[in-house]
Order: C-alpha cells, then sequence, then structure tokens
C-alpha cells in the first residue's frame, strides 16, 4: 500500500517486503518493546487520571500535536481514496517524531527512579501514540494492528471493545494541535540534522573521518534571519543541545561577516527559463548578499527589480534556481538547507577530549551488560586494569 497506489500494476518484490518489515514493523515493534519494559518495571496500567495535554512538558505537547494533526492528514487522505498518502503519513510520523525524536529524548524520563509527574505524563503520551497508530494503521495492516491493540489493551482495560476492528476510526483532536510548537521542533530536527551530518563528514587529522556525537562539542554559530526566527531558535535551544551534544548555540545577524553566503546559477532550472538571457541572471546572481539570497529561498525573488521602467519581462527566480555555498572558516565545518546555516566549531580541546572519553567508558559499561543479559535493575561492579574493562 505505501509502496505504490493499489490501482497501479506492481510486481510482488520480496526484498520491498523485507524493507517495510524492517523500517516501518521493526521500528514500531522496537518502540512498543522499550514503551513495555519501563512500564513494567513502574508498573503503569493508565489507572491515573488523564493528564490534560496542556499540563504536560512541551515535548509531550508537541507528540500529541503532531499525533493528531497525523490523525488528520489520515482521515483526509483515507476520504479521498488515497491510502498509499496515509500510510506513508503513518510511517514518516512512527520514524521521523515518534521513535527518532520523542522516544529518544524522552528516555531519561523513563530510565528515572521517581514515579511522578512528569513520567506519568511520559508514559500516558507514548500509550496514546501507540494506541492511535494501531487503530489508524488497522484498514492497511489489520494483524499487527490488532496484536498491538490487543497487548496494550489488555493491561489498561481503555477501550471496552474485544479487537481494534470494533472501535471507531480516530477524530483529530483540534484543541491538541498547536501549529506553531510543531514549527519551532521542525526547526529543531532541521537544525540538528545539519549538525549531525557535518559530524559524520568532518576530516580530522590523522585521517579520521567524523566525529562521534558522544563526543561533546563547543559550539555552533547560526546566522537568524530575524528576531521572530532567532526565538524560535531560543525556544528549542536545549533540545537542539542534548541532541547534537553541543554546549553552547551562537546566533549571529543574518548580515554578518562571518559566515557569507555565496549563491550560483543552477544552469539545469534557469537555462530552460531564460534561455539568450541565462548568462545575465548567471552575472547578477553571483552578486547577490545574504538577505537577496534569503529571500530566494523563501520563495520568488525579482531579479530585475527595475524591469517595468526598462520595459522588460520580470527575471523571476526560486530556490530551485540557485546553489548556495559558503565562505570557508577555519575551525568550522559550515552546511546549508534553504535559508538555514549552520557553522560547527570543530576545535577539540583537551577538555572536550576528556569527556568525550568518559562518555565513551559509559557506553563500552552499557554495551557489556547488554552481552552479559544483565537485567536493567541489576547492580554491577566494574573492574578497569589498564585499557580493558571487565564488569561482574
Amino acid at each position: 500500500i505505501t509502496n505504490a497506489s493499489p490501482w497501479d500494476s506492481l510486481k510482488f518484490d520480496l526484498e520491498g517486503i523485507k524493507e517495510v518489515q524492517r523500517k516501518f514493523f521493526g521500528t514500531l515493534y522496537n518502540t512498543y518493546q522499550f514503551f513495555a519494559l519501563y512500564a513494567n518495571l513502574d508498573g503503569f496500567t493508565f489507572q491515573e487520571a488523564y493528564i490534560p495535554v496542556d499540563q504536560r512538558p512541551e515535548l509531550d505537547q508537541w507528540i500529541l500535536s503532531s499525533l493528531h494533526s497525523l490523525v488528520d492528514t489520515v482521515t483526509r487522505s483515507l476520504d479521498d481514496y488515497e491510502p498509499t498518502l496515509a500510510g506513508r503519513s503513518i510511517e514518516y510520523f512512527l520514524d521521523e517524531h515518534l521513535s527518532n525524536w520523542y522516544v529518544r529524548l524522552s528516555r531519561r524520563r523513563f530510565w528515572k527512579g521517581d514515579y511522578e509527574n512528569d513520567k506519568i505524563c511520559a508514559y500516558q503520551s507514548l500509550y496514546e501514540c501507540l494506541e492511535v497508530i494501531s487503530l489508524l494503521m488497522a484498514p492497511i495492516a489489520p494483524f499487527f494492528a490488532e496484536w498491538l491493540f490487543t497487548i496494550l489493551n489488555n493491561v489498561t482495560k481503555r477501550q471496552s471493545i474485544a479487537s481494534v476492528h470494533h472501535g471507531n476510526f480516530p477524530a483529530p483532536r483540534k484543541n491538541a494541535i498547536n501549529a506553531a510548537l510543531e514549527e519551532r521542533m521542525q526547526l529543531a530536527q532541521d537544525i540538528s540534522s545539519l549538525i549531525l551530518s557535518l559530524r559524520k563528514k568532518v576530516n580530522l587529522p590523522g585521517g579520521q573521518v567524523g566525529i562521534k556525537v558522544r563526543q561533546p562539542l563547543q559550539k555552533v554559530i547560526i546566522p537568524a534571519m530575524d528576531d521572530s526566527f532567532a526565538e524560535k531558535i531560543r525556544m528549542v535551544e536545549d533540545i537542539i543541545k542534548s541532541e547534537t551534544n553541543i554546549k553552547e548555540i551562537e546566533l549571529l545577524d543574518a548580515n554578518n561577516n562571518f559566515i557569507k553566503k555565496k549563491a550560483k546559477a543552477n544552469f539545469k532550472t534557469l537555462g530552460k527559463k531564460l534561455g539568450a538571457r541565462m548568462k545575465w541572471a548567471a552575472a547578477h546572481i553571483q552578486e547577490l548578499g545574504d538577505a537577496e539570497i534569503n529571500q530566494i529561498l523563501e520563495g520568488d525573488f525579482i531579479l530585475n527589480p527595475d524591469y517595468q521602467q526598462k520595459g522588460e519581462d520580470p527575471v523571476i527566480i526560486a530556490g530551485e534556481d540557485i546553489e548556495v555555498s559558503t565562505n570557508e572558516i577555519p575551525g568550522f565545518e559550515v552546511a546549508v538547507k534553504g535559508n538555514l546555516t549552520v557553522a560547527l566549531d570543530i576545535v577539540l580541546t583537551e577538555n572536550l577530549k576528556n569527556e568525550g572519553f568518559a562518555r565513551e567508558f559509559v557506553n563500552r559499561i552499557q554495551t557489556l551488560r547488554k552481552e552479559r543479559n544483565f537485567e536493567l535493575t541489576d547492580k554491577i561492579v566494574v573492574n578497569v586494569v589498564n585499557d580493558q574493562v571487565a564488569i561482574v
């Protein structure tokens, strides 16, 4: 269903089935397993009173806003007889929002010992996401949806129905949808993605490629287009720093002298549009400043604003018509995505290296715990002899 519209001819593809099994069903199963592990340890059965969404931490408000935006999207897609779009929307939410963002950012909330309001909020939010996903996917994947719904509901008894297929299709709760919050979190995801991509590709002395996320870095510098953009970044600053292991975020004005954008014409797209005027347009694009480049990346831009005075046709270009790069900055790696630019400080001081070693040490111990099949609650003794680590 998610590979192509059901009315399109498509040969059976065993590898395609394996891919969906791994990317969607495997991810959903692992997300459930994470939830069940900690819920069983804490005895969570959803017996506490439902905590209003606006009284939960912002991360919970965001995932529930995204969830009900998803319900709205899936409902409209199915009403339009577009099951492929509906299925892909569910896949995207599970992978990009629930598994790779919400669960990862909330892990410490489930780990910490006290069974208090914050942890209950996390349990209720993740449970609701899993329950609603089972209802949304039921028309497309009836058996897995039935398993997920049943195994959840057998414990909580939240639903009086015996099967996921006896329930009503979810309706979006409009009062839970916060578009501004979703926009801010998307910005945090985009910035984090750029930083993590820079970590992977940076070339270090000695031929090493990439800096692990466990290695702390000092800062990232981000030019802000305006005060509103800067405020949005400040509101998600802690999330970005936590996700990318960066100590500080420094914001610059769009028209700064530290990071300068350069643009050149994309001949593939502009050549078709402009023909003989291509050479003139390419020369003008090279002279554009940061503010003008940002305007192009945000929407259509008129390259010859005095066209009426000269009796010419307007030359309109968009983000796809230019290729954007930045100046080289010693000690920094720079990446650009649309109107977003980040400069990552890749200089490793001795203190940063020591912090990275400490995190690597903890990771080694955690790996050994898994290999020895220790339970989460088991206390261990760690022995270190030279560079060898042993646990008992």
